[in-house]
């Protein structure tokens, strides 16, 4: 079945589960770095509401780890990351709030392919982890595959 150009609904939400080693360490991060509301909770795991999407931190320690690079525009980006797509308001507000806090970033927030039909900003950052996690923005969403 081909797969459709443009969403012609609204996105699903999706479910994504990754590794931690610290469930305290994580619910500050996601919970009050990030502010993502939390949902469910274990002694062993704990979903958190990323901008709609149900995303789960696992305490598994010897899971956790440093991801590989790979060179992009000049940065190191980790291959294995995670993120979101905001609108350029919430991007800026949030790359502020970020930097206020003192965040520190594998990849600092600016915009990328400048000029080009994939115009994006884009900053990289850890959890407490190791997980690595991008977000994004675009001023024109309607860009979001452009070649």
């Amino acid at each position: 079945m081909p797969v459709p150009a443009t969403n012609p609904a609204p996105l699903s939400p999706f479910h994504l589960a990754f590794p931690v080693h610290d469930l305290a360490a994580a619910r500050r991060f996601y919970g009050e770095t990030l502010g993502c509301p939390e949902g469910r909770s274990s002694p062993d795991w704990i979903d958190f509401n990323f901008y709609g999407h149900q995303i789960v931190a696992h305490l598994a320690p010897s899971e956790c780890g440093s991801a590989a690079r790979s060179a992009v525009d000049g940065h190191g980006v980790p291959v294995r990351h995670f993120g979101i797509v905001l609108p350029m308001a919430d991007w800026e507000a949030m790359a502020s709030r970020l930097q206020a806090q003192g965040t520190e970033f594998v990849i600092e927030p600016y915009i990328r392919f400048k000029g080009e039909p994939g115009e994006q900003a884009t900053m990289f950052f850890l959890d407490p982890s190791g997980n690595a996690i991008e977000v994004k923005a675009f001023s024109d969403i309607g860009r979001l595959f452009a070649k």
